[in-house]
């Protein structure tokens, strides 16, 4: 008797060409690839939740700011509603139901090298699923300090997502020698904005600061969102220059960025943490998750 094998296709994951669901042969090659090349370009992290995008007009808002300070024309067929069906059609086609990860990475067309042969736009997008549907505040505080190695500057680039992204790496690999869990970008004014992949808060009192987009940090979609939310639940929020004097008073300290929501720190130096603002938010980011 020969036993039959009941033989599966592989389940292959699925991208996005320009809007278009496509196959991984169908992606652009690297060497024709300006974002590779030059780091010509800009990326977007977007949450998906009930397999749905997160935050998705803020997204929008900031690609249209991206596209426009990296002189990258916008195709007539890209809008919001457009990305937004692009996004949905490819997390069904990855099975992605719950929560997930998108990554979408817009650049410059192939051609020239500094001084580009067009200013068209390409764009893909992966999408990867997580094993948490709603956003997850982390059990155990985090640790972090200043990365002193490099100090970012400030210009018209200097909100966005840019694929030139190696002070972020390095101060990644820094803090991971120092058995931190994360790095504090500091600008050349000495002023601390950010986080080596998040957006920065301290709480004082009831009372919210976060590092201004004019001294240089992401302008991150959560961070967004955060201070909308706060506002309608009766916080004061300030943007301002953020000193290390000003996180050794805090209260909390807690950093955000679209994909993980909200994550409380523990520890800067021989400060230590609460993090009840950050529970109470994380709880409220939640209720208002898009079906």
């Amino acid at each position: 008797m020969i036993d039959t094998i009941q033989w599966e296709p592989e389940s292959r994951a699925r991208y996005l060409v320009n809007g278009a669901l496509a196959e991984a042969s169908s992606l652009p090659h690297a060497l024709q690839n300006r974002a590779f090349q030059y780091g010509d370009g800009f990326f977007e992290t977007i949450r998906i939740c009930n397999g749905y995008p997160q935050h998705l007009p803020l997204h929008w808002d900031r690609i249209s700011k991206s596209l426009k300070a990296h002189k990258i024309d916008r195709p007539e067929g890209l809008s919001l509603e457009s990305l937004r069906a692009s996004i949905v059609a490819l997390c069904d086609a990855n099975g992605i139901v719950a929560g997930g990860r998108l990554r979408l990475t817009f650049f410059r067309a192939a051609g020239g090298r500094y001084t580009p042969e067009s200013n068209a736009l390409i764009w893909v997008g992966e999408a990867e699923p997580l094993l948490t549907n709603e956003y997850t505040l982390n059990e155990h505080g985090l640790a972090v300090d200043v990365y002193p190695e490099m100090k970012k500057l400030n210009g018209p680039l200097a909100n966005f997502k840019n694929t030139s992204a190696l002070l972020y790496v390095q101060a990644s690999i820094w803090a991971k020698e120092q058995g931190l869990d994360d790095a504090l970008i500091t600008n050349t004014t000495h002023n601390i904005i950010e986080s080596t992949r998040s957006n920065l808060f301290l709480v004082s009192n009831r009372v919210l600061y976060t590092p201004g987009l004019e001294s240089g940090p992401v302008g991150g979609v959560m961070r967004a969102a955060v201070i909308n939310l706060a506002l309608e639940e009766g916080f004061k929020v300030y943007e301002c220059n953020i000193s290390p004097g000003e996180m050794l008073r805090a209260d909390e300290l807690f950093l955000t960025n679209a994909v993980r929501g909200i994550q409380w720190v523990a520890s800067y130096r021989t400060k230590r943490y609460f993090n009840a603002t950050s529970k109470s938010l994380t709880a409220l980011l939640n209720e208002r998750l898009t079906a």
